[in-house]
């Protein structure tokens, strides 16, 4: 009735219906009960949450983002959210894109798939990725520390050239000290293999590591990096110029990403939360 009342007279409703006009006005007089108003301020407090994640979190990220001001059950969320029509972003399993080399370098795979360290600044691992715009290809080159997975070197660039890594390398070094023994992970493209690169490596310290020619697996933490930046970003933006493309990944990366995103790896904290409640 109350959906149609701005069409039919109430007593047109209640005899279609077989419900009397005062039950009728009984009920829209009622106070909403405790358990309703709840719903309304934890509905208020889910679509601030999906807000903040840029329209990406379903609903566990977002129990987790809001359960410790708003106590309720993970089904209850998603009730609410389903009622609501809100919805996040569906997560997939990366795609391979490494391309196998017909030249191998001769440096071990120091990780061995082992994709955990136990301190900051032991074992990073870094990847190139392609970003499309309508002025042609946007190269980015991502340096990732396996401990909180944080974004700590990056550079983008128009050719994909050892210039690229050696930005990402010199970012990554002005952020972080550079211990004995850091691992530096990554796979046979010509950037990483190339003398200049290696040649930075050894003079700062850092161990090399390569994963095997043209397996994207010994690789996976910064390909599934790229697979979530290409999710959550680069294909909600169809970038008409590189400038844009450069804005709106340098946002991501250092606002959303590194500083906001809920990572499960990490008991769904962000990077810089999970380095900030674990580092003294």
């Amino acid at each position: 009735m109350e959906t149609q009342r701005q069409s039919y007279p109430v007593q047109v409703l209640a005899a279609v219906l077989g419900v009397s006009r005062s039950g009728y006005y009984a009920w829209r007089h009622r106070r909403p009960s405790a358990r309703a108003q709840a719903n309304t301020a934890l509905l208020v407090a889910i679509r601030k949450a999906h807000a903040q994640s840029r329209g990406t979190y379903g609903s566990p990220r977002i129990w987790r983002k809001i359960r410790a001001t708003h106590p309720c059950g993970r089904h209850r969320v998603a009730r609410l959210m389903r009622q609501a029509q809100l919805q996040g972003l569906p997560q997939r399993r990366f795609h391979c894109t490494t391309q196998r080399s017909g030249t191998r370098l001769d440096v071990p795979d120091r990780l061995e798939r082992d994709f955990m360290a136990a301190t900051p600044n032991r074992k990073w691992v870094s990847d190139i990725t392609y970003i499309p715009t309508a002025e042609g290809w946007l190269y980015l080159a991502v340096i990732l520390d396996l401990y909180s997975r944080l974004v700590v070197g990056w550079a983008m660039g128009t050719e994909l050239t050892a210039d690229l890594v050696l930005t990402a390398l010199e970012m990554a070094a002005a952020r972080r000290p550079l211990p004995e023994g850091l691992i530096y992970h990554s796979d046979h493209g010509t950037q990483y293999t190339s003398a200049a690169v290696q040649a930075w490596l050894t003079q700062h310290g850092l161990l090399a590591s390569l994963g095997s020619v043209g397996d994207c697996y010994d690789n996976a933490v910064a390909e599934s990096f790229f697979s979530t930046l290409k999710r959550e970003c680069v294909h909600r933006h169809p970038f008409q110029t590189r400038k844009e493309a450069r804005t709106v990944i340098f946002e991501y990366i250092e606002v959303f990403y590194n500083r906001e995103r809920l990572h499960s790896t990490l008991g769904y904290l962000s990077p810089a939360a999970f380095e900030a409640a674990n580092i003294p």
